[in-house]
């Protein structure tokens, strides 16, 4: 995992998806892809409404170059090495076409009462879309565990075991990795097969079953508040992916994790 692609622009998630891009970076001693997006504003209405957006996405380029000119300085003291990009656009389709080579990308699992940009649907779109993992980080957070504690939800689909596949180099570095199966419904792959492809990296996970649990995000956010690193989450098909962002434990998790999530497709 060598190249982090982290979504830069000047709201209040910046700083928390910043500091975790930094950490991870360090750890893989890999290299920081800064992805500046002026965002442009969705025209809608007439001739005037045309014409204000023209003033706002002026107004947008303004502070992004602000905001990218402060980086850079920053950066210079970092000890990653790193590159930036500029993009105006769209957030969803900026960070699709900037994802191609990227191992890791990192944005915010939500930001907090700020419609813009939408990260909690960027999240889905752009775990389904590119096929590379997704680090959503709570705004508030400063940083990532990289060598902490990992809890792995474990559901038996092929989300899952996608999950699971991106994370190892996290769970290779991880102190103690614990993986979860919640609920009633058969896995149709066997936790214990999640734990003994685990095994060939050398990473020894601690399995754990908790049978009927009906409230499966409440049940994984009181899990996640116990100490944990970050979340490590799949279980999705396409469709079901989708659904649950607008009404389920996907949702659930990216609008209140106390952690950071790491989500495959």
């Amino acid at each position: 995992m060598k190249t982090i692609l982290l979504l830069v622009h000047d709201d209040p998630g910046q700083e928390a998806r910043l500091q975790a891009a930094l950490d991870v970076t360090r750890a893989f001693e890999g290299h920081l892809v800064c992805l500046d997006v002026a965002l442009m504003p969705v025209v809608m209405g007439d001739f005037y409404a045309v014409a204000g957006t023209v003033d706002l996405l002026a107004e947008e380029s303004a502070t992004e170059t602000i905001n990218r000119a402060k980086l850079e300085a920053r950066f210079a003291s970092e000890d990653v090495p790193w590159s930036m990009i500029d993009m105006t656009d769209p957030l969803i389709p900026s960070l699709k076409r900037a994802a191609g080579l990227a191992d890791l990308i990192v944005v915010n699992r939500h930001i907090d009462a700020f419609p813009v940009p939408d990260m909690r649907s960027a999240v889905g779109e752009i775990v389904l879309a590119s096929g590379r993992p997704v680090l959503a980080v709570p705004q508030d957070t400063r940083g990532i565990d990289v060598g902490g504690r990992a809890l792995m939800c474990w559901d038996g689909s092929a989300p899952a075991h996608a999950a699971l596949q991106a994370a190892v180099p996290f769970l290779q570095r991880a102190s103690d990795v614990d993986l979860i199966e919640l609920g009633d419904r058969q896995a149709a792959v066997p936790i214990e097969d999640a734990a003994a492809y685990l095994s060939r990296y050398d990473i020894h996970a601690q399995i754990s079953r908790r049978p009927g649990v009906r409230h499966v995000a409440d049940a994984i956010l009181a899990q996640a508040s116990s100490g944990y690193a970050y979340v490590v989450m799949g279980g999705f098909n396409h469709s079901r992916f989708r659904e649950a962002l607008f009404g389920g434990v996907t949702r659930t998790m990216l609008d209140n994790s106390p952690v950071p999530l790491l989500l495959a497709h």
